[in-house]
Protein backbone atom coordinates (compact mmCIF):
# COMPACT_ATOMS: atom_id res chain seq x y z
CA UNK A 1 0.00 0.00 0.00
CA UNK A 2 1.63 3.11 -0.90
CA UNK A 3 2.03 5.87 1.59
CA UNK A 4 -1.03 7.81 0.02
CA UNK A 5 -3.22 5.03 0.61
CA UNK A 6 -1.54 4.61 4.48
CA UNK A 7 -2.31 8.20 5.17
CA UNK A 8 -5.91 8.22 3.51
CA UNK A 9 -6.60 4.90 6.11
CA UNK A 10 -5.38 6.32 8.84
CA UNK A 11 -7.81 9.64 8.17
CA UNK A 12 -10.79 7.46 7.64
CA UNK A 13 -9.87 6.65 11.55
CA UNK A 14 -10.58 10.24 12.32
CA UNK A 15 -12.98 11.61 9.79
CA UNK A 16 -16.62 10.26 9.82
CA UNK A 17 -16.48 11.11 13.54
CA UNK A 18 -20.31 10.71 14.26
CA UNK A 19 -21.79 9.88 10.74
CA UNK A 20 -21.11 7.68 7.94
CA UNK A 21 -23.53 6.47 5.58
CA UNK A 22 -21.29 5.53 2.51
CA UNK A 23 -22.20 1.88 2.00
CA UNK A 24 -24.50 3.53 -0.77
CA UNK A 25 -22.89 5.73 -2.40
CA UNK A 26 -19.38 6.77 -3.24
CA UNK A 27 -19.07 10.27 -4.30
CA UNK A 28 -15.93 11.32 -6.97
CA UNK A 29 -13.65 14.27 -5.14
CA UNK A 30 -14.92 16.75 -7.56
CA UNK A 31 -18.55 16.94 -6.75
CA UNK A 32 -20.20 16.11 -3.92
CA UNK A 33 -23.54 17.33 -4.61
CA UNK A 34 -26.83 16.98 -6.31
CA UNK A 35 -27.61 17.55 -10.00
CA UNK A 36 -27.92 20.79 -10.97
CA UNK A 37 -31.43 22.12 -11.06
CA UNK A 38 -33.32 22.94 -14.45
CA UNK A 39 -31.88 26.01 -15.95
CA UNK A 40 -34.47 28.77 -14.80
CA UNK A 41 -35.38 30.11 -18.04
CA UNK A 42 -37.25 26.78 -19.05
CA UNK A 43 -38.59 25.34 -15.64
CA UNK A 44 -41.14 27.33 -13.87
CA UNK A 45 -40.58 28.68 -10.50
CA UNK A 46 -41.48 27.75 -7.41
CA UNK A 47 -41.89 29.85 -4.24
CA UNK A 48 -41.49 29.17 -1.12
CA UNK A 49 -41.16 32.53 1.29
CA UNK A 50 -39.15 35.02 -0.32
CA UNK A 51 -36.97 32.49 -1.90
CA UNK A 52 -37.32 30.68 -5.77
CA UNK A 53 -36.86 27.24 -5.99
CA UNK A 54 -36.31 25.34 -9.53
CA UNK A 55 -36.96 21.86 -10.24
CA UNK A 56 -34.13 19.73 -9.46
CA UNK A 57 -33.22 15.67 -9.25
CA UNK A 58 -31.38 15.11 -6.29
CA UNK A 59 -29.06 12.28 -7.07
CA UNK A 60 -25.86 11.28 -5.31
CA UNK A 61 -22.92 10.52 -7.62
CA UNK A 62 -22.08 7.33 -7.86
CA UNK A 63 -25.73 5.70 -6.05
CA UNK A 64 -28.93 4.69 -7.82
CA UNK A 65 -31.04 6.35 -5.76
CA UNK A 66 -33.02 9.69 -6.87
CA UNK A 67 -35.60 12.04 -5.69
CA UNK A 68 -37.79 14.81 -7.10
CA UNK A 69 -37.12 18.03 -5.54
CA UNK A 70 -36.73 21.87 -5.71
CA UNK A 71 -33.70 23.70 -5.33
CA UNK A 72 -32.35 27.12 -4.72
CA UNK A 73 -29.39 28.97 -3.27
CA UNK A 74 -29.62 31.55 -0.58
CA UNK A 75 -26.57 33.89 0.05
CA UNK A 76 -25.39 34.35 3.44
CA UNK A 77 -21.87 36.26 4.87
CA UNK A 78 -18.84 34.40 5.62
CA UNK A 79 -18.38 36.36 8.52
CA UNK A 80 -21.07 37.76 10.11
CA UNK A 81 -19.26 40.13 11.89
CA UNK A 82 -17.80 41.69 8.15
CA UNK A 83 -20.98 43.15 6.12
CA UNK A 84 -18.58 43.87 3.56
CA UNK A 85 -16.79 40.48 3.74
CA UNK A 86 -17.16 37.71 1.39
CA UNK A 87 -20.34 35.82 0.73
CA UNK A 88 -20.91 32.50 0.01
CA UNK A 89 -23.84 30.14 -1.24
CA UNK A 90 -26.16 27.96 0.82
CA UNK A 91 -27.23 25.03 -1.32
CA UNK A 92 -30.97 24.60 -0.11
CA UNK A 93 -33.37 21.86 -1.63
CA UNK A 94 -36.99 21.48 -0.91
CA UNK A 95 -38.86 17.50 -1.17
CA UNK A 96 -42.37 19.06 -0.76
CA UNK A 97 -45.27 17.34 0.90
CA UNK A 98 -47.64 15.09 -0.96
CA UNK A 99 -51.12 16.43 -0.12
CA UNK A 100 -52.26 20.09 0.02
CA UNK A 101 -53.22 20.33 3.03
CA UNK A 102 -49.31 21.21 4.01
CA UNK A 103 -48.81 21.91 7.99
CA UNK A 104 -46.49 25.47 8.38
CA UNK A 105 -43.91 24.00 9.78
CA UNK A 106 -41.43 22.28 7.76
CA UNK A 107 -39.10 19.40 9.33
CA UNK A 108 -35.17 20.15 8.34
CA UNK A 109 -32.98 17.37 8.17
CA UNK A 110 -29.89 17.80 9.90
CA UNK A 111 -26.64 15.57 8.69
CA UNK A 112 -23.71 14.03 10.29
CA UNK A 113 -19.87 14.22 9.77
CA UNK A 114 -19.03 17.02 10.51
CA UNK A 115 -18.52 17.16 6.67
CA UNK A 116 -21.76 15.30 5.07
CA UNK A 117 -23.40 16.89 2.50
CA UNK A 118 -27.94 16.93 3.46
CA UNK A 119 -28.58 17.27 0.07
CA UNK A 120 -26.33 14.18 -0.77
CA UNK A 121 -27.20 12.30 2.53
CA UNK A 122 -31.25 12.58 2.27
CA UNK A 123 -32.19 10.28 -0.38
CA UNK A 124 -31.42 7.13 1.16
CA UNK A 125 -33.48 8.21 4.31
CA UNK A 126 -35.97 9.93 2.40
CA UNK A 127 -38.42 6.43 2.67
CA UNK A 128 -37.97 6.76 6.40
CA UNK A 129 -39.47 10.54 6.27
CA UNK A 130 -42.69 8.89 3.91
CA UNK A 131 -45.15 9.46 6.46
CA UNK A 132 -43.45 12.63 7.58
CA UNK A 133 -43.87 14.41 4.30
CA UNK A 134 -47.63 13.85 3.77
CA UNK A 135 -48.24 16.68 5.28
CA UNK A 136 -44.64 18.48 5.70
CA UNK A 137 -42.18 19.84 3.19
CA UNK A 138 -38.60 18.60 4.69
CA UNK A 139 -35.85 21.41 3.63
CA UNK A 140 -32.06 20.16 3.23
CA UNK A 141 -29.48 23.00 3.76
CA UNK A 142 -25.81 21.38 2.95
CA UNK A 143 -24.03 23.42 5.94
CA UNK A 144 -21.13 25.63 5.05
CA UNK A 145 -18.33 24.15 3.91
CA UNK A 146 -20.12 21.01 2.46
CA UNK A 147 -21.78 19.76 -0.80
CA UNK A 148 -22.75 22.83 -2.88
CA UNK A 149 -22.21 25.30 0.37
CA UNK A 150 -18.48 26.37 -0.69
CA UNK A 151 -17.13 22.81 -0.35
CA UNK A 152 -14.53 22.71 1.69
CA UNK A 153 -12.32 19.57 0.49
CA UNK A 154 -8.62 18.48 -0.18
CA UNK A 155 -7.02 15.76 -1.98
CA UNK A 156 -3.22 14.85 0.19
CA UNK A 157 -0.86 15.52 -2.36
CA UNK A 158 1.74 12.71 -2.08
CA UNK A 159 4.70 14.55 -1.75
CA UNK A 160 3.78 15.81 1.49
CA UNK A 161 3.71 12.18 2.88
CA UNK A 162 7.10 12.27 4.23
CA UNK A 163 6.65 9.80 6.73
CA UNK A 164 2.87 7.96 8.17
CA UNK A 165 1.92 9.34 11.60
CA UNK A 166 1.22 12.46 13.63
CA UNK A 167 4.03 13.95 11.66
CA UNK A 168 2.56 13.47 8.08
CA UNK A 169 -1.35 14.32 9.47
CA UNK A 170 -0.28 17.54 11.01
CA UNK A 171 1.74 17.95 6.87
CA UNK A 172 -1.54 17.15 5.23
CA UNK A 173 -3.63 19.76 7.17
CA UNK A 174 -1.31 22.33 7.04
CA UNK A 175 -1.19 22.23 3.35
CA UNK A 176 -5.16 21.49 2.91
CA UNK A 177 -5.90 24.42 5.53
CA UNK A 178 -3.11 26.68 2.63
CA UNK A 179 -5.14 25.22 0.03
CA UNK A 180 -8.54 26.36 1.01
CA UNK A 181 -7.30 29.78 2.29
CA UNK A 182 -8.39 31.03 -0.75
CA UNK A 183 -11.77 30.35 -0.61
CA UNK A 184 -12.85 30.25 2.86
CA UNK A 185 -11.97 31.93 6.02
CA UNK A 186 -11.34 28.25 8.08
CA UNK A 187 -12.32 29.91 11.68
CA UNK A 188 -16.05 31.04 9.90
CA UNK A 189 -17.09 26.94 9.64
CA UNK A 190 -18.06 25.97 12.87
CA UNK A 191 -21.21 24.90 14.10
CA UNK A 192 -22.07 28.18 16.00
CA UNK A 193 -21.85 29.65 12.26
CA UNK A 194 -24.21 26.57 10.47
CA UNK A 195 -27.29 27.53 13.55
CA UNK A 196 -26.66 31.25 11.60
CA UNK A 197 -27.58 29.85 8.57
CA UNK A 198 -29.98 27.17 9.50
CA UNK A 199 -31.99 30.71 11.18
CA UNK A 200 -31.57 32.68 8.18
CA UNK A 201 -33.07 30.28 6.03
CA UNK A 202 -35.98 30.09 8.36
CA UNK A 203 -36.38 33.56 7.82
CA UNK A 204 -36.15 33.36 4.24
CA UNK A 205 -39.06 30.61 4.28
CA UNK A 206 -41.33 32.65 6.04
CA UNK A 207 -42.11 30.25 8.62
CA UNK A 208 -42.31 30.59 12.41
CA UNK A 209 -41.43 27.55 13.56
CA UNK A 210 -39.22 24.41 12.50
CA UNK A 211 -38.75 20.70 13.63
CA UNK A 212 -35.41 19.26 13.41
CA UNK A 213 -34.32 15.60 12.73
CA UNK A 214 -30.49 15.58 13.47
CA UNK A 215 -28.66 12.24 13.06
CA UNK A 216 -25.45 12.16 14.59
CA UNK A 217 -23.00 15.18 14.39
CA UNK A 218 -26.13 17.14 13.52
CA UNK A 219 -27.51 16.21 16.91
CA UNK A 220 -25.00 18.53 17.55
CA UNK A 221 -26.27 21.33 15.31
CA UNK A 222 -30.12 20.69 16.16
CA UNK A 223 -29.44 20.80 20.04
CA UNK A 224 -27.01 24.21 19.42
CA UNK A 225 -30.41 25.78 17.26
CA UNK A 226 -33.10 24.71 19.74
CA UNK A 227 -30.76 26.30 22.37
CA UNK A 228 -30.31 29.86 20.64
CA UNK A 229 -33.84 29.98 19.02
CA UNK A 230 -36.53 27.77 21.17
CA UNK A 231 -39.23 30.08 20.14
CA UNK A 232 -38.67 28.91 16.67
CA UNK A 233 -37.90 24.99 17.39
CA UNK A 234 -41.28 22.93 17.23
CA UNK A 235 -39.85 19.75 18.04
CA UNK A 236 -36.31 17.87 17.95
CA UNK A 237 -35.37 14.30 17.12
CA UNK A 238 -31.95 13.70 18.05
CA UNK A 239 -30.92 10.15 16.21
CA UNK A 240 -27.64 8.34 17.70
CA UNK A 241 -27.34 11.93 19.87
CA UNK A 242 -24.10 13.88 20.85
CA UNK A 243 -24.12 15.39 24.34
CA UNK A 244 -23.71 19.06 24.23
CA UNK A 245 -21.39 18.73 27.03
CA UNK A 246 -19.25 16.61 25.46
CA UNK A 247 -15.90 16.88 23.51
CA UNK A 248 -15.28 14.21 20.65
CA UNK A 249 -11.31 14.08 20.85
CA UNK A 250 -11.33 11.03 23.01
CA UNK A 251 -14.75 9.02 22.80
CA UNK A 252 -14.14 6.27 19.95
CA UNK A 253 -11.49 3.85 21.37
CA UNK A 254 -13.38 2.70 25.24
CA UNK A 255 -17.07 3.43 22.61
CA UNK A 256 -15.62 1.10 20.16
CA UNK A 257 -14.33 -1.63 22.89
CA UNK A 258 -17.90 -1.36 24.06
CA UNK A 259 -19.41 -1.98 20.78
CA UNK A 260 -17.37 -5.10 19.72
CA UNK A 261 -17.86 -6.65 23.07
CA UNK A 262 -22.07 -6.38 22.33
CA UNK A 263 -21.44 -7.47 19.04
CA UNK A 264 -18.99 -10.66 19.56
CA UNK A 265 -21.09 -11.72 22.30
CA UNK A 266 -23.62 -12.81 19.39
CA UNK A 267 -21.54 -15.19 18.20
CA UNK A 268 -20.68 -16.55 21.62
CA UNK A 269 -24.73 -16.83 22.25
CA UNK A 270 -24.84 -19.24 18.80
CA UNK A 271 -23.08 -22.62 19.17
CA UNK A 272 -22.65 -22.75 15.26
CA UNK A 273 -20.79 -19.73 15.35
CA UNK A 274 -18.85 -20.51 18.76
CA UNK A 275 -17.34 -23.70 17.47
CA UNK A 276 -16.50 -23.04 14.27
CA UNK A 277 -15.30 -19.50 14.81
CA UNK A 278 -14.46 -19.08 18.45
CA UNK A 279 -13.82 -16.49 20.18
CA UNK A 280 -13.95 -13.18 17.49
CA UNK A 281 -11.89 -10.51 20.18
CA UNK A 282 -9.22 -12.77 20.70
CA UNK A 283 -8.64 -13.59 16.43
CA UNK A 284 -8.83 -9.32 16.61
CA UNK A 285 -6.20 -9.22 18.88
CA UNK A 286 -4.04 -12.04 17.61
CA UNK A 287 -4.12 -10.25 14.10
CA UNK A 288 -3.44 -6.59 15.28
CA UNK A 289 -0.45 -7.85 17.69
CA UNK A 290 0.72 -9.83 14.81
CA UNK A 291 0.22 -7.01 12.19
CA UNK A 292 1.93 -4.48 14.28
CA UNK A 293 5.02 -6.16 14.34
CA UNK A 294 5.19 -6.74 10.84
CA UNK A 295 2.23 -5.68 8.12
CA UNK A 296 1.46 -8.50 6.31
CA UNK A 297 1.75 -8.07 2.07
CA UNK A 298 -1.44 -10.11 0.77
CA UNK A 299 -2.68 -10.78 -2.95
CA UNK A 300 -6.01 -10.50 -3.26
CA UNK A 301 -8.88 -8.89 -5.86
CA UNK A 302 -10.06 -5.79 -6.02
CA UNK A 303 -13.89 -5.61 -5.38
CA UNK A 304 -13.87 -2.71 -7.83
CA UNK A 305 -12.23 -3.75 -10.67
CA UNK A 306 -12.41 -7.78 -10.02
CA UNK A 307 -8.50 -7.28 -11.35
CA UNK A 308 -5.45 -9.54 -8.95
CA UNK A 309 -3.94 -6.56 -6.50
CA UNK A 310 -1.33 -6.51 -4.03
CA UNK A 311 -1.10 -4.53 -0.83
CA UNK A 312 0.14 -4.52 3.20
CA UNK A 313 -2.93 -5.33 5.47
CA UNK A 314 -1.42 -3.00 8.93
CA UNK A 315 -2.98 -2.63 12.20
CA UNK A 316 -4.47 0.32 10.82
CA UNK A 317 -6.12 -1.14 8.31
CA UNK A 318 -8.14 -3.73 10.09
CA UNK A 319 -8.99 -1.13 12.79
CA UNK A 320 -10.72 1.30 10.52
CA UNK A 321 -12.48 -1.46 9.00
CA UNK A 322 -13.62 -3.32 12.36
CA UNK A 323 -14.67 0.67 13.46
CA UNK A 324 -16.90 1.38 10.00
CA UNK A 325 -18.15 -1.99 10.40
CA UNK A 326 -19.16 -1.56 13.66
CA UNK A 327 -21.41 1.23 12.74
CA UNK A 328 -23.79 -1.33 11.08
CA UNK A 329 -24.15 -4.63 12.84
CA UNK A 330 -25.88 -6.03 9.99
CA UNK A 331 -22.31 -5.70 8.37
CA UNK A 332 -19.95 -6.34 11.31
CA UNK A 333 -22.13 -9.97 11.87
CA UNK A 334 -19.31 -10.93 8.93
CA UNK A 335 -16.68 -9.84 11.02
CA UNK A 336 -16.21 -13.14 13.31
CA UNK A 337 -15.68 -15.20 10.08
CA UNK A 338 -13.19 -12.66 8.55
CA UNK A 339 -10.81 -12.41 11.82
CA UNK A 340 -11.19 -15.68 12.25
CA UNK A 341 -9.48 -16.38 8.28
CA UNK A 342 -6.98 -13.55 8.84
CA UNK A 343 -5.86 -14.61 12.53
CA UNK A 344 -5.51 -17.92 10.89
CA UNK A 345 -3.00 -15.82 8.02
CA UNK A 346 -5.74 -15.81 5.36
CA UNK A 347 -5.65 -12.07 4.55
CA UNK A 348 -7.15 -11.94 1.38
CA UNK A 349 -11.01 -11.55 1.85
CA UNK A 350 -10.13 -8.97 4.69
CA UNK A 351 -7.55 -6.95 2.79
CA UNK A 352 -10.52 -6.65 -0.61
CA UNK A 353 -12.99 -5.63 2.05
CA UNK A 354 -10.76 -2.95 3.47
CA UNK A 355 -9.59 -1.57 0.51
CA UNK A 356 -13.58 -1.24 -0.72
CA UNK A 357 -13.82 0.71 1.93
CA UNK A 358 -11.07 3.16 1.86
CA UNK A 359 -12.54 3.35 -2.12
CA UNK A 360 -15.65 4.25 -0.09
CA UNK A 361 -14.91 6.54 2.30
CA UNK A 362 -12.22 8.77 0.37
CA UNK A 363 -14.63 11.25 -0.75
CA UNK A 364 -17.26 10.96 1.30
CA UNK A 365 -16.80 13.58 4.32
CA UNK A 366 -15.37 17.41 3.51
CA UNK A 367 -12.02 17.14 5.44
CA UNK A 368 -11.70 21.27 5.63
CA UNK A 369 -15.01 21.90 7.22
CA UNK A 370 -14.54 19.15 9.61
CA UNK A 371 -11.86 19.78 10.54
CA UNK A 372 -13.34 23.47 11.55
CA UNK A 373 -15.52 21.99 13.46
CA UNK A 374 -13.72 19.54 15.51
CA UNK A 375 -10.20 21.63 16.12
CA UNK A 376 -12.63 24.84 16.83
CA UNK A 377 -14.81 22.48 19.22
CA UNK A 378 -13.23 19.77 20.10
CA UNK A 379 -9.11 20.38 20.56
CA UNK A 380 -9.07 20.44 24.44
CA UNK A 381 -10.71 16.78 24.36
CA UNK A 382 -7.81 15.53 21.95
CA UNK A 383 -5.60 13.70 24.77
CA UNK A 384 -4.24 10.21 25.20
CA UNK A 385 -5.61 8.18 27.63
CA UNK A 386 -4.25 5.13 29.81
CA UNK A 387 -7.25 3.58 29.96
CA UNK A 388 -7.15 3.36 25.89
CA UNK A 389 -4.03 1.74 25.62
CA UNK A 390 -4.66 -1.51 24.89
CA UNK A 391 -8.17 -0.64 22.87
CA UNK A 392 -8.81 -1.60 18.95
CA UNK A 393 -8.05 1.65 18.31
CA UNK A 394 -5.39 2.90 21.13
CA UNK A 395 -4.73 6.82 21.20
CA UNK A 396 -4.30 6.90 17.69
CA UNK A 397 -7.29 8.84 16.88
CA UNK A 398 -6.93 11.50 19.13
CA UNK A 399 -3.11 12.14 18.75
CA UNK A 400 -3.74 12.26 14.85
CA UNK A 401 -7.11 15.15 15.32
CA UNK A 402 -4.33 16.80 18.05
CA UNK A 403 -1.66 16.85 15.25
CA UNK A 404 -4.01 17.96 12.45
CA UNK A 405 -5.45 20.94 14.47
CA UNK A 406 -1.78 22.16 15.05
CA UNK A 407 -1.91 23.12 11.80
CA UNK A 408 -5.74 24.44 11.51
CA UNK A 409 -7.07 27.92 12.06
CA UNK A 410 -9.71 27.74 15.13
CA UNK A 411 -13.05 29.62 15.21
CA UNK A 412 -14.74 31.22 18.17
CA UNK A 413 -17.20 29.25 20.61
CA UNK A 414 -20.16 30.79 22.69
CA UNK A 415 -18.65 30.44 26.45
CA UNK A 416 -22.21 28.62 26.67
CA UNK A 417 -21.70 25.92 24.50
CA UNK A 418 -20.89 23.07 26.34
CA UNK A 419 -24.20 23.66 28.51
CA UNK A 420 -26.76 20.67 27.99
CA UNK A 421 -29.76 21.49 26.36
CA UNK A 422 -32.22 22.08 28.44
CA UNK A 423 -35.89 23.37 27.21
CA UNK A 424 -39.02 22.22 26.94
CA UNK A 425 -39.35 21.72 23.21
CA UNK A 426 -40.71 18.25 22.72
CA UNK A 427 -37.70 16.37 21.73
CA UNK A 428 -37.45 12.01 20.38
CA UNK A 429 -34.11 10.76 21.24
CA UNK A 430 -33.05 7.75 19.36
CA UNK A 431 -29.81 5.46 20.12
CA UNK A 432 -28.63 2.28 19.23
CA UNK A 433 -28.00 -0.46 21.88
CA UNK A 434 -24.60 -1.35 19.37
CA UNK A 435 -23.65 1.96 18.65
CA UNK A 436 -20.02 2.29 18.71
CA UNK A 437 -19.59 5.41 18.86
CA UNK A 438 -22.67 7.39 20.26
CA UNK A 439 -24.01 5.06 22.83
CA UNK A 440 -27.10 4.91 24.36
CA UNK A 441 -25.76 6.66 27.44
CA UNK A 442 -25.27 9.57 25.75
CA UNK A 443 -28.75 9.67 25.35
CA UNK A 444 -29.89 9.34 28.70
CA UNK A 445 -27.30 11.75 29.36
CA UNK A 446 -29.49 14.10 26.93
CA UNK A 447 -32.49 13.54 27.55
CA UNK A 448 -32.01 13.58 31.35
CA UNK A 449 -32.35 17.63 30.81
CA UNK A 450 -35.58 17.47 28.59
CA UNK A 451 -38.89 17.40 30.82
CA UNK A 452 -40.82 16.78 27.42
CA UNK A 453 -37.93 14.25 25.94
CA UNK A 454 -38.48 10.82 25.80
CA UNK A 455 -35.67 8.24 24.65
CA UNK A 456 -35.90 4.96 22.58
CA UNK A 457 -33.41 2.28 22.85
CA UNK A 458 -33.54 -0.17 19.84
CA UNK A 459 -32.49 -3.52 20.29
CA UNK A 460 -29.44 -4.50 18.46
CA UNK A 461 -29.21 -1.48 15.96
CA UNK A 462 -25.61 0.53 15.72
CA UNK A 463 -25.45 4.15 14.47
CA UNK A 464 -27.79 6.25 12.78
CA UNK A 465 -31.54 4.36 13.64
CA UNK A 466 -34.37 6.66 12.13
CA UNK A 467 -34.76 3.60 9.65
CA UNK A 468 -35.00 1.06 11.77
CA UNK A 469 -38.24 -0.94 11.89
CA UNK A 470 -41.46 0.52 13.33
CA UNK A 471 -38.99 4.00 13.88
CA UNK A 472 -40.24 5.58 10.99
CA UNK A 473 -43.87 5.13 11.94
CA UNK A 474 -42.98 6.25 15.64
CA UNK A 475 -40.55 9.50 13.51
CA UNK A 476 -44.23 10.22 11.80
CA UNK A 477 -46.35 10.42 14.62
CA UNK A 478 -44.01 12.70 16.86
CA UNK A 479 -43.82 15.11 14.15
CA UNK A 480 -47.39 15.22 13.92
CA UNK A 481 -48.29 15.62 17.55
CA UNK A 482 -45.05 17.16 19.04
CA UNK A 483 -45.54 14.52 22.03
CA UNK A 484 -42.64 11.87 22.60
CA UNK A 485 -44.83 10.92 25.92
CA UNK A 486 -48.01 9.62 24.00
CA UNK A 487 -45.69 7.43 21.28
CA UNK A 488 -46.34 3.61 21.84
CA UNK A 489 -42.78 1.44 21.46
CA UNK A 490 -44.10 -1.71 21.93
CA UNK A 491 -43.13 -2.01 18.18
CA UNK A 492 -39.57 -1.54 18.64
CA UNK A 493 -39.43 -4.92 20.49
CA UNK A 494 -39.59 -6.55 17.30
CA UNK A 495 -36.41 -6.08 16.21
CA UNK A 496 -34.19 -9.21 16.04
CA UNK A 497 -30.12 -9.32 16.73
CA UNK A 498 -28.39 -10.05 13.69
CA UNK A 499 -27.11 -13.33 13.47
CA UNK A 500 -23.38 -13.46 12.94
CA UNK A 501 -21.92 -14.87 9.92
CA UNK A 502 -20.45 -18.43 9.84
CA UNK A 503 -19.16 -18.56 6.34
CA UNK A 504 -19.58 -16.16 3.35
CA UNK A 505 -22.91 -17.57 2.27
CA UNK A 506 -24.39 -16.31 5.41
CA UNK A 507 -25.97 -17.60 8.81
CA UNK A 508 -26.86 -20.55 9.91
CA UNK A 509 -30.71 -21.59 9.35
Amino acid sequence: MSRKNRLILATVLVAGVLGWQAWQRRPPAETQGAEAPVPAATAPVHRYGSLEFSACTLRPPGSRISLEAYCTTLEVPEDRDRSDGRRIGLRIAWVPARRDDVAPDPVFFLAGGPGQSAVDTYPALDPAFAEVRKQRHVILVDQRGTGGSNLLACDVPEEDLVETGEAAMEAAAAACAQALAEKADLRRYTTTDAVADLEAVRQALGVDQVNLVGVSYGTRVAQQYAMRHPQHTRAIVLDSPVPNTLGLGNIFARNLDDALALQFSLCGKEPACRDRLGDPRQALDTLLARLRQAPATVRYRDATTGEPAEGQLTAATVAGLVRMYAYLPAASALLPKLLHEAAGGRHENLMALAMLLRSQLQHSMAMGMHMSVVCSEDADSMVARAEDEGTVLGNQMPLALAAMCRAWPRGEVPADFRQPLATEVPALVLAGEFDPVTPPRYGEEVVGHLPNGRLFVLRGQGHNVVGAGCTPRLLAQFVEQADAGALDGACLDDLAYPPPFTGFNGWEP
